[in-house]
């Protein structure tokens, strides 16, 4: 049996010591070590930086995401955070955690609604979030298809009770439940390719027109280069995280498998509960991804997915005039995905001057979590069965790098009529 992790945060020393096939890399660079993450969380005010890049209102004339099913396929996803209660539908969701399950001291683990809409790890929420969650007072936070629909499916848990052969009837869920996207964050252990059973699925929801999107992996330190599964898997559009100046993320997995990357350096989200919090990782990468695949999807409701998969693709920010295996076909550019969008294609094509878009410098987060409480709470965050693929962020060289291109990113949107937020 193949077991399968989220990728959003590290394992602590004592989780590894109970499950000896836990590699446990060191603690991660968080934007800010004296304030606190919790469930829930505090609201984040600004615009994250991630959202800064994009000019919304010229994305949303183009395409809001409505009409558009993404299924988020993960921890589960909290309704109780207002940004979410209306994005989900939660009578297409699904809990396939398995009943009657006990911890390592034998107690019952909490097993959560049936229909997916709880989360006591708050992956899925965030990832949710990224997505699809609803404009609200008092932040500027907001999904990037903010009218698509969420479909919760509940495949894993904090004790890693999600394998290759659940993600597989998870995503099959999906197929019946009319999804348009899939998300998946996770992987199987040690990047082990599954039982055919996953491929099956995953080719299944390919010839029912749904774009997979998955992360590429978080074991990128090193210049680690291997296949991750789902994302390597032909047709799946697997997703690196870039940091604010569209360089490939120190921690993100590389390899020819890699489609695009997207922002997963200090990622704002939702949580359970409600409120915001940020995190890092391929995780965050991918449903910013499944959110753009969203919108492309809500305005040209009879493209393939091939075609959806090309145009983000071939629409990226890239300093390479073709394909590389850091940042796949370069750094997704939403507004440019939906205005260059004259006649679909079936496959990118190497072009040279393709220039990088300048990131604008972020608002400061207050949104960390101390080193005492991330170990408490991450002491349960692991899987059995396998090891898993994370990494430490290098977070002074993300800080060092924030203003490198301030100056053409402020051209390019004056072109564009724009501001810098």
């Amino acid at each position: 049996m193949t077991h399968t992790h989220p990728y959003g945060r590290l394992v602590t020393a004592a989780a590894a010591t109970a499950l000896a096939l836990v590699t446990v890399p060191a603690p991660p660079a968080v934007a800010d070590d004296s304030t606190q993450c919790t469930f829930p969380g505090k609201k984040y005010e600004g615009r994250p930086w991630a959202l800064q890049r994009v000019l919304l209102d010229e994305l949303w004339k183009q395409s809001t995401g409505k009409d558009v099913r993404v299924a988020v396929i993960d921890t589960g996803v909290d309704v109780k955070n207002p940004q979410l209660t209306k994005a989900v539908d939660s009578k297409s969701g699904i809990n396939l955690i398995p009943k009657g399950i006990k911890d390592e001291n034998g107690n019952k683990i909490e097993r959560g609604k049936e229909d997916g809409t709880t989360d006591t790890v708050g992956h899925g929420t965030k990832v949710a979030g990224i997505v699809a969650a609803r404009p609200a007072k008092g932040t500027g936070f907001v999904g990037l298809a903010p009218d698509a629909t969420i479909i919760p499916i509940q495949q894993n848990d904090a004790d890693g009770h999600g394998t290759a052969e659940t993600l597989a009837t998870a995503i099959r869920h999906a197929i019946d439940e009319e999804a348009d996207v899939i998300n998946i964050s996770q992987d199987t252990a040690k990047a082990v390719k599954p039982a055919p059973a996953l491929q099956e699925a995953v080719d299944a929801a390919l010839a029912e027109n749904i774009v997979v999107v998955a992360s590429a992996g978080n074991d990128g330190l090193g210049g680690n280069v291997k296949e991750t599964y789902p994302a390597s898997f032909d047709g799946v559009l697997a997703v690196a995280a870039a940091d604010r100046n569209n360089e490939r993320a120190a921690f993100s997995q590389s390899g020819d498998f890699v489609g695009v990357a997207a922002p997963g350096v200090d990622m704002v989200s939702t949580v359970p509960g409600g409120g915001h919090c940020a995190d890092n990782g391929t995780s965050f990468s991918a449903p910013y991804v499944a959110g753009l695949a969203a919108l492309i999807k809500s305005k040209h409701q009879d493209w393939t997915q091939k075609q959806i998969v090309a145009q983000i693709q071939q629409t990226a920010e890239r300093s390479v005039a073709g394909h590389d295996r850091l940042v796949g076909w370069g750094v997704v550019d939403p507004v440019r995905a939906l205005t260059e969008d004259d006649k679909p294609i079936e496959a990118p094509v190497a072009h040279e001057g393709v220039t990088r878009a300048e990131a604008p410098t972020p608002a400061e987060l207050h949104l960390g979590e101390t080193p005492d409480q991330r170990n408490a709470r991450l002491a349960t965050y692991v899987v059995i069965g396998g090891g898993v693929l994370v990494a430490a962020l290098a977070g002074v060289a993300v800080a060092l790098r924030d203003s490198r291109r301030r100056a053409r990113r402020v051209a390019r949107l004056q072109a564009h009529g724009g501001q810098v937020e």
